[in-house]
């Protein structure tokens, strides 16, 4: 492990920490988001929709089942950093293949352990997402949050085209298939299309810049819209195919991001959450039932029903 190298993390109201290099060594920069989830680092880090985001692991302990070669959400780790307090020296899982220090830095995502997540997390809730920034190779704060102040904020960040797929994809359906889907790749994770093909949905995963009449061309059933990173402000030609789509009434499903594009394809705006909702722990209630679920989220905006 990288760990006997000092790091520091910076956020850029000036709070900073003190800790041990984690990953790969060097310096990054994102916006700070903590997830919740005790388990499934793996498809957090690899979920397409963190990219250009910093993640804090809430729980202590990361890093114990390794990294195996079944659960990525991608082809890669979407990350800009990760901080955990005690990462696992030794994994123990029977599909684990390497350990995930080794994993992030054969990637070269820049990390930081040892420090009190609980405090950072809760600095966040207090005060809101912010940029942050991560150094292994200097431990100077000042300058690291000069560094920091001169990042972009992800309000108005467009990050899609960097996420998609850079052409289409067909995940045919599993036995007899009863319908075909248009997914719209605004950073589609690799287990959504797997689920609905497992329903015996045919799948056409599209890249985000398709045409309104390339995605009619196949005669969907319905208009899947994925999740994916950045501000839904800055998502404009999701915006018109999904309304193009919508003239055309066919049916439509939108999911985190794809749910934010929808709701401004239909008149409302969206806007930016004081530190978003992540992790597989996520408790909603149900008021029609009075029934609470506990439900996986992602995302730092939400659509404003209330305009």
């Amino acid at each position: 492990m990288t760990s006997s190298n000092p790091a520091i993390l910076v956020l850029e109201d000036g709070r900073a920490f003190r800790g041990q290099a984690f990953g790969a060594v060097g310096e990054t920069f994102g916006e700070a988001v903590f997830a919740t989830g005790m388990s499934g680092y793996q498809e957090t880090l690899t979920d397409p929709s963190y990219f250009g985001q910093v993640v804090i692991a809430t729980a202590p302990h990361i890093g114990n089942t390794g990294w195996n070669d079944e659960d990525d959400e991608s082809n890669r780790i979407w990350v800009a950093g990760y901080v955990v307090r005690d990462p696992s020296p030794r994994p123990s899982n029977w599909r684990s293949t390497r350990s995930l220090d080794a994993e992030l830095v054969a990637q070269e995502i820049v990390g930081i352990s040892g420090i009190d997540t609980r405090a950072l997390t809760r600095h966040l809730r207090e005060e809101g997402s912010m940029r942050v920034g991560i150094s292994s190779v200097s431990t100077d704060i000042d300058a690291l949050q000069a560094k920091v102040l001169r990042q972009p904020s992800m309000v108005g960040a467009d990050l899609i085209a960097q996420v998609t797929t850079p052409q289409r994809y067909l995940v045919p359906a599993t036995g007899e298939k009863q319908f075909t889907v248009a997914a719209l790749d605004l950073g589609i994770k690799a287990t959504t299309p797997q689920e609905l093909s497992e329903r015996g949905i045919e799948v056409h995963v599209l890249p985000a810049s398709v045409s309104f009449e390339e995605l009619v061309a196949l005669n969907p059933d319905g208009v899947f819209i994925s999740n994916g990173p950045g501000d839904p402000a800055t998502a404009n030609h999701a915006v018109e195919l999904t309304q193009a789509s919508l003239r055309a009434g066919l049916p439509l499903f939108g999911i985190c991001l794809g749910h934010q594009v929808l709701g401004r394809a239909l008149g409302f705006d969206t806007f930016k959450l004081r530190y978003g909702h992540r992790g597989i722990n996520q408790p909603v209630l149900d008021r029609a039932t009075n029934r609470i679920d506990i439900t996986s989220h992602n995302h730092g905006f939400a659509v404003d029903i209330a305009h």
